[in-house]
């Protein structure tokens, strides 16, 4: 390995991340837990049609390729007219694809909180919308952490797709700068260490805000129980 090589080229390499995929991540990932929220309440919809849309949706998302659908929304939909930058394209196709994995695991989540809750949410004179916003919702983000920051984790991973439509990102940095060099296996092997290290501090974030969580909740649970059970 050079290591005159490597001193030279981590600069740019972390001017990538930092630059590039940090902020795509990021980014993608609002986005698409916006769109997993709203897809999970449709999924519970009483009203069929949204249900079915919702359900479509999911189904398109989970069972086709991310970078087919990178691909679609940067390559194909200039046939149609619609020409959109890289970044913007990537950010598009990776918040789609989050949102329709994550709305699983918020529907479900959503799920796993007994009845008791939402009736308890009601006698103390809570709005069906009050108590989904107050009660349901932050017990289910407690249990939606763990497989919400794994799907965070494997983002961060899936920006390097992002390199094939020209995403000026960590991967595509490294392959800038191993192009006339040759050096491939001494960059790329830099860059799976920079990746590593990103999802390595996640991880100790994960279980950090899993902590955090728990201590915040566990005072409007008490209190949502102790009126379900005078109540009941």
């Amino acid at each position: 390995m050079d290591l005159d090589l490597v001193r030279e080229s981590i600069g740019p390499l972390l001017s990538g991340t930092i630059r590039g995929t940090i902020p795509l991540t990021a980014a993608s990932f609002v986005g698409g837990m916006v769109l997993a929220v709203l897809v999970a309440l449709a999924r519970l919809s009483r009203v069929g049609v949204v249900r079915w849309i919702a359900q479509g949706y999911v189904s398109i998302i989970r069972g086709t390729p991310l970078l087919v659908q990178l691909f679609i929304i940067f390559y194909a939909l200039p046939s149609l007219g619609l020409t959109i930058d890289p970044f913007p394209s990537a950010i598009i196709a990776f918040s789609l694809n989050v949102g329709g994995y994550a709305s699983e695991i918020v529907r479900a989540a959503i799920l796993s909180i007994p009845r008791g809750q939402w009736e308890a949410a009601e006698t103390i004179g809570y709005s069906r919308t009050m108590a989904l916003r107050r009660v349901i919702l932050p017990q289910a983000a407690r249990v939606a952490v763990p497989p919400l920051s794994n799907t965070f984790i494997s983002l961060v991973k899936d920006t390097s797709l992002a390199s094939t439509i020209l995403v000026t990102e960590l991967l595509r940095k490294a392959q800038e700068i191993a192009a006339p060099t040759f050096e491939f296996l001494t960059l790329y092997s830099l860059a799976a260490v920079i990746y590593w290290v990103l999802c390595l501090v996640l991880s100790i974030g994960q279980g950090f805000l899993e902590r955090r969580l728990g201590r915040h909740l566990q005072p409007q649970i008490a209190k949502v129980e102790k009126v379900r059970q005078a109540t009941a």
